[in-house]
């Protein structure tokens, strides 16, 4: 038998429940923001809150990596899983700040699809982030959200496609194409998330 010489920190189940809880809140202040009547200056400010209470829980996980406790699985699974969370968190604020910055008042429907994809995903993922702890049924997680990231990618393509068809002008295509570029990177990083997690699942087995 094996004798673990320093403690395992468990701490990072939490952690990354955290993370992923904080991803469903900006997941969701998006989905605000391109709604009706919403204030944008108000949900502006609170996606920025929400993009740095991301941060501030990537610094507290990348602190505890760099400690001498024993981790409960790789750490650079850990690092990329940190990683990509934010990155998540980073595109979604991204695209919010753009829209305001921009003055874009009138939204193409596929960005609203898009934000769509987001929402659900972003609920997978705070969902399947409890479950780390044991390892079980996660195997639909990933694959569910591999599915949303091909949707994702085919209303890009139909987004871009609609942008350069003539119906906007050169600077608001620019603009917009800004807009969905972040959300599209966003779906990307919920799908490096998602890989990252079959990848610990599979080391575990």
């Amino acid at each position: 038998m094996r004798l673990r010489l320093t403690p395992r920190d468990d701490s990072y189940y939490e952690m990354f429940a955290d993370s992923a809880n904080n991803l469903v809140i900006g997941a969701r202040l998006l989905a605000e923001l391109i709604g009706d009547g919403g204030d944008r200056d108000a949900i502006g400010e609170k996606m920025r809150a929400c993009e740095h209470a991301g941060d501030e829980r990537t610094h507290a996980i990348m602190r505890r990596l760099n400690g001498r406790s024993s981790t409960p699985f790789d750490r650079e699974d850990i690092y990329k899983l940190a990683s990509s969370l934010d990155d998540v968190m980073d595109a979604m604020d991204a695209a919010v700040d753009l829209i305001g910055l921009y003055r874009l008042e009138r939204l193409p429907k596929g960005i609203i699809d898009q934000v769509e994809v987001l929402e659900r995903a972003a609920e997978l993922t705070a969902e399947a982030m409890p479950r780390l702890r044991t390892m079980k049924d996660l195997a639909r997680y990933w694959i569910e959200i591999n599915q949303l990231e091909n949707q994702a990618d085919q209303i890009y393509r139909r987004l871009l496609a609609h942008l350069f068809d003539g119906g906007y002008d050169a600077l608001t295509v620019m603009k917009l194409k800004d807009v969905v570029e972040e959300l599209e990177a966003a779906a990307d990083a919920f799908e490096h998330v998602a890989n990252t997690v079959e990848t610990i699942a599979v080391k575990k087995s």
